[in-house]
């Protein structure tokens, strides 16, 4: 089973992320694109890194803004999963 990191652990790696928080223990980042259209390709590029990661998040799209966020469901925390498939997600960007 993968180790859980502590609010701590995670708020100090998210200094490296641009625009992350921590919130409801998962990791969360909103995007805003100058369209729908761009918006769902990003989803679609986020969709890519996330089947080469096998690790998932919830996507949450409102015109022209995605939202997502990462947990590790099965660990009941935010793990090396959501981190390493954050700082990829960021480099989509």
């Amino acid at each position: 089973m993968a180790t859980v990191y502590s609010e701590s652990d995670v708020l100090s790696r998210l200094g490296k992320l641009e625009g992350g928080k921590l919130e409801d223990g998962a990791v969360v980042r909103t995007f805003e694109f100058p369209s729908f259209t761009e918006a769902i390709d990003f989803v679609c590029d986020v969709a890519e890194a996330a089947e080469e990661a096998n690790h998932h998040p919830d996507i949450d799209v409102r015109y022209n803004r995605v939202r997502l966020s990462l947990t590790t469901h099965d660990a009941g925390g935010i793990t090396d999963k959501d981190l390493t498939l954050a700082q990829a997600i960021d480099e989509l960007t």
